[in-house]
């Protein structure tokens, strides 16, 4: 798919966040000079739709430091703010690389239930492949039926191989056969997919650690990559969710999803600022072609409407 029809995707799929921050500006700033009044409600704005008070007090600073007591319109803040908003964003822009040298790059995915975790993986074996890889996938979420289903028939779709347990098996040992299997075949990508369940943290912290420690059994360096899978409509709690899992394994990666379904995209920048953590791609809807690579700039001007 051509690189500008990913990012018509991506800003098609922020309509709602670009709406409520966009709105507001053009209700605060009908030229007026940006004193201090008018920066408080910007940044109440900013933290309003989700940026954070740490990424919003950033983007204020940089507008007191360049413009203040100029007259503004709100095309010229939405311009300004897009700017600023892409300058956060730039350095957490990183492709996901496949090292073909391992055979297999060993993917982790992790993530709270209902974040579109199994969705993503399926997503991500469909682009795998097309780009010439051979994935396989995992159903590490042993005790949920419904996600070890869901995978099932996203490898049918795809073609792809899906490895699967009785319920209920042990998702380390799963994960260890699993891989044995996927170096034997020479794939190019496993794709565990895990359980999310957080009423019962402690647990599910030791059976994330204990995956990991059987991979290393075979593979030292696996997995070498976690990605952690983040539901947009969340919001602020989003960043709860990194620190949580962050405690658990040793993320390498983010993306984040239902951005088409959320007012609330803005989080991205505030992940950004609190986390640094790279975004591989962005969910902006139910297809597999709706899972887009991030782009800064692009994301910025969707945001704010610039």
């Amino acid at each position: 798919m051509a690189l500008g029809t990913f990012f018509s995707r991506l800003k098609d799929g922020l309509q709602r966040s670009k709406q409520k921050l966009a709105g507001g500006i053009g209700a605060v700033f009908a030229r007026r000079p940006l004193d201090e009044a008018a920066l408080a409600e910007l940044e109440d704005l900013l933290i309003g739709a989700d940026l954070g008070p740490a990424a919003a007090a950033r983007i204020i600073a940089g507008f007191r430091s360049t413009r203040f007591g100029k007259e503004v319109g709100a095309e010229e803040v939405r311009s300004a703010l897009a700017e600023e908003i892409a300058a956060i964003l730039a350095p957490i822009a990183t492709p996901l690389t496949i090292d073909p040298q391992r055979a297999p790059h060993v993917i982790l995915v992790v993530g709270v239930n209902g974040t579109g975790k199994t969705t993503t993986i399926g997503k991500l074996a469909r682009q795998y492949l097309a780009a010439g890889f051979r994935p396989i996938l995992v159903a590490g979420d042993t005790f949920r039926a419904a996600a070890v289903e869901q995978l099932q028939i996203w490898g049918q779709r795809t073609g792809t191989e899906v490895i699967t347990g009785p319920p209920g098996a042990d998702a380390a040992g799963l994960a260890f056969d699993a891989l044995g299997r996927a170096r034997a075949a020479r794939a190019d990508v496993l794709l565990i997919d895990t359980a999310g369940r957080m009423h019962n943290k402690n647990a599910l912290m030791q059976e994330l650690a204990k995956i990991v420690r059987v991979l290393q059994k075979q593979d030292p360096t696996a997995p070498h990559s976690v990605l952690l899978v983040l539901d947009a409509t969340t919001g602020q709690n989003a960043l709860a969710q990194v620190k949580v899992f962050e405690e658990m394994v040793a993320v390498t990666g983010l993306i984040v999803t239902k951005l088409d379904g959320s007012a609330r995209g803005g989080v991205v920048v505030a992940l950004a600022e609190t986390f640094g953590l790279p975004v591989h791609a962005v969910g902006v809807g139910e297809r597999a072609e709706d899972l887009v690579p991030f782009e800064p700039e692009e994301f910025a001007r969707g945001l704010v409407g610039s």
